[in-house]
């Protein structure tokens, strides 16, 4: 019997997926479960323009996410941070410091989608911003040492 999954499920498909089962497992388990929907006609009409639809939107997003990556590659943030004698850092500058110093240059960038090295001691270092599934940016981070009040 044919199924449209409507949902992931282990070792048989992914959501709007078209597979074969067995009756009693379609009929018993995934239908009355909401995993998966009978394979009608117009279902199948309606999955394929589900799918069309989502795959225009998917490109949108990917030209949306390129064009933020193209402009990101090319900024570079200064950091300021507290340095003891020797350019050692007290504590690391985060990741979280780093998204709040590009969002301070005008992007909307969450600090979970930053991936920085420890940074404990001053000088130039890279970042990486995932900005879209496998579209990434560098981003040059400049670790400074605060300026004394004395």
């Amino acid at each position: 019997m044919e199924i449209i999954l409507k949902q992931d499920v282990d070792n048989l498909g992914n959501k709007d997926q078209i597979v074969n089962v067995r009756p009693g497992y379609a009929n018993n388990y995934l239908i009355p479960q909401g995993y998966a929907a009978a394979a009608t006609a117009s279902a199948k009409k309606v999955l394929a323009e589900k799918i069309k639809q989502q795959a225009h939107k998917e490109a949108k997003m990917v030209a949306d996410a390129q064009a933020v990556a193209d402009k990101l590659n090319g900024v570079a943030v200064a950091i300021a941070v507290k340095v003891a004698e020797g350019g050692k850092i007290f504590g690391s500058v985060t990741a979280a410091q780093v998204a709040d110093a590009i969002e301070a240059k005008g992007f909307s960038i969450d600090k979970r989608h930053v991936k920085v090295d420890a940074i404990k001691q001053i000088g130039e270092y890279k970042a990486t911003v995932k900005i879209y599934k496998d579209i990434k940016a560098e981003v040059a981070v400049s670790v400074t040492a605060e300026a004394s009040a004395e």
